[in-house]
């Protein structure tokens, strides 16, 4: 991992954790109203999204707004530290979440299978940083990149979920240099914007 991006991930998650408490929950409110504008969100049924931490943009204002007794919600269940590794489980109710290593609550993956990930029709999930093109950067683990990375090469065997980040708008940076590994986004969503990209 080099200097350089190993400094612009500490500047950005700075950033973000930087913004008052009261203001993240409007900028929360204000990306929900706009995910609105993806065509075929409304279609969605099986959506993975994540508990945020760090200053993350959260997305259970997304839950609440599209809240509807046909869908149904999961959340990442880290598996393998090394190699990383994440599943999908299906999200009890709050009492029922476990902290993992990091104090983020999951599923408890005891009661429940995971879902296939060609199931889940939207994942929402966490950035660091991100440019016009929706190249993404993380914090560095490759959770999601090799989570996705699999299902991706092999689209005609697989039905593939749309990929949403979500940030604040002001983790967004001017270019991104994209690598190899990378699992490219369908859309970024800010409190400002939808970033479309495919």
């Amino acid at each position: 991992m080099s200097t350089t991006l190993m400094s612009l991930r500490r500047q950005l998650r700075a950033k973000r954790r930087a913004i008052a408490p009261s203001i993240q929950r409007r900028h929360a409110r204000q990306a929900a109203a706009h995910l609105r504008k993806l065509p075929g969100i409304g279609r969605a049924r099986h959506i993975a999204l994540y508990m945020a931490v760090d200053g993350e943009l959260d997305p259970s204002a997304i839950r609440q707004q599209f809240a509807q007794a046909s869908r149904r919600w999961y959340l990442p269940v880290i598996s393998s530290q090394a190699p990383p590794k994440i599943r999908f489980y299906p999200d009890p109710l709050p009492r029922q979440r476990r902290p993992n290593s990091w104090g983020i609550p999951e599923p408890d993956c005891r009661r429940q299978h995971p879902v296939k990930l060609s199931s889940l029709d939207l994942v929402l999930l966490p950035l660091v940083g991100f440019d016009h093109r929706c190249q993404r950067i993380g914090m560095g683990l490759g959770f999601y990149d090799r989570c996705f990375g699999n299902i991706r090469a092999d689209a005609r065997r697989y039905r593939r979920p749309r990929l949403i980040g979500l940030a604040h708008e002001c983790q967004r940076i001017k270019t991104l240099k994209r690598q190899p590994w990378d699992v490219a986004l369908d859309a970024v969503l800010t409190e400002k914007h939808l970033y479309s990209c495919r």
